[in-house]
C-alpha cells in the first residue's frame, strides 16, 4: 500500500446534494456548529494550537458578514464547514487580527498539521485560490457569479451565461530507479543541498505514461520503461493534483537541462540510510515526493 500522503482529503461528507440549495446553505452559515476556514491574500489562518485552521461561534459568524467570497467545503460529525476569503481586510504582513490565531503559509504550515486539518486548508486554498481568478468570464469577459455552494461559477451575461468550474492541473511526479539507485534533481532556487523527485506538467493530448516518459528524458536525458502508476494527491499551491509514479531507468547518463534543473545525478541508496549522508537535504513528509521515496527505501530515514 502507498504511504499515507498529506492533504489527500479531510474525511468528511462534501455533500455535494446541498451545493445548490441556497436557503439551507445560508441557514448552516449561521449555525453555532458551523465552522470557517479563513484566507487572507494566499496565507491560511491557523489558531495558536498550531493544529486547528478554523475559526467557530460569533467569529465565524461575524467573518461570514464581512467575507469577500464563501464557499461550502461540506459536513463533518461536528457541522458544516465553510471556508471564506477576507483579503480586502486591511492588514499588516500576517493579515488581519483573529483572535486565538494568525495567517501563514499552507506550504510552510501544512506539514505540522494532523491529516485531516491539513485536508481541510488544501480544499479551502485551492477553491478559493481559484476564485480569486475566475471573477470574469474567459469566454467573453463580463463578470461571474458564484454558484453550488462556490464550486462553480457563471458569467451573468444573457448572450453567453457559461458556467465555469474549479480547474486542477495534474502534473506527474516520478522515482526513476535503476537498481540501487535512484534519480534525483535539484532546481536553482531550491535550498543548497536539496534534491527531489522529477516532476512536470501533463501537456494536452497525453496520456500520463508519457508524461513521465517525456518529462524525464527532457530534463536530464534518461530514458525509462515500466512506468507504474504509485499514488497521487492534491497539492494546493496554487491548485494541482500531483500523481506520483515508479519508472525504471534503460538508458543514458543524466545531463541536467539548465533550464528545469540545475543538477540531476544517482543517489545510492546507501546515502540515506540510516539517515541522509552530510550535506544531503530530502523532500518534507507533506509531500509525494517523500512518499515515493519511502516506499522504494522500505525505511524512513533518521533526520535527528
Amino acid at each position: 500500500m502507498p504511504h499515507p500522503l498529506h492533504y489527500d482529503g479531510n474525511g468528511f461528507d462534501r455533500a455535494a446534494a446541498l451545493r445548490k440549495d441556497e436557503a439551507q446553505l445560508a441557514i448552516l452559515k449561521t449555525q453555532e456548529t458551523t465552522r470557517l476556514l479563513p484566507y487572507w491574500r494566499g496565507l491560511s489562518f491557523v489558531a495558536d494550537d498550531g493544529r486547528t485552521p478554523w475559526v467557530s461561534g460569533p467569529q465565524a459568524r461575524e467573518l461570514v458578514e464581512i467575507a469577500d467570497e464563501i464557499v461550502f467545503l461540506g459536513m463533518a460529525a461536528e457541522g458544516p464547514f465553510f471556508a471564506a476569503d477576507i483579503s480586502s481586510l486591511a492588514g499588516g504582513e500576517r493579515g488581519p487580527e483573529i483572535a486565538g490565531g494568525r495567517f501563514r503559509s499552507l506550504r510552510a504550515i501544512g506539514a505540522t498539521l494532523p491529516a485531516a486539518e491539513a485536508g481541510l486548508a488544501a480544499h479551502a486554498r485551492a477553491l478559493l485560490h481559484w476564485h480569486a481568478r475566475n471573477r470574469h468570464c474567459p469566454a467573453c469577459g463580463a463578470p461571474t457569479r458564484v454558484m453550488e455552494g462556490g464550486h462553480s461559477r457563471q458569467c451573468v451575461a444573457e448572450k453567453c451565461g457559461g458556467q465555469h468550474f474549479p480547474r486542477t492541473d495534474p502534473a506527474v511526479i516520478v522515482l526513476v530507479t535503476d537498481g540501487n539507485r535512484c534519480l534525483l534533481g535539484r532546481q536553482t532556487s531550491w535550498p543548497e543541498g536539496f534534491y527531489s523527485c522529477l516532476a512536470g506538467f501533463v501537456e494536452p493530448g497525453e496520456s500520463l505514461e508519457s508524461a513521465v516518459i517525456r518529462e524525464v528524458f527532457e530534463e536530464t536525458g534518461v530514458v525509462v520503461a515500466e512506468v507504474g502508476y504509485h499514488a497521487s494527491q492534491p497539492w494546493p499551491f496554487p491548485g494541482s493534483l500531483m500523481i506520483g509514479f515508479t519508472a525504471m531507468a534503460t538508458g543514458g547518463e543524466p545531463v541536467p537541462d539548465g533550464v528545469e534543473l540545475e543538477d540531476a545525478r544517482w543517489f545510492h541508496r546507501d546515502e540515506f540510510l540510516p539517515a541522509p549522508r552530510p550535506g544531503l537535504s530530502l523532500p518534507r513528509h507533506d509531500t509525494i515526493a517523500w512518499a515515493l521515496l519511502l516506499s522504494w527505501l522500505g525505511e524512513s530515514p533518521r533526520t535527528t
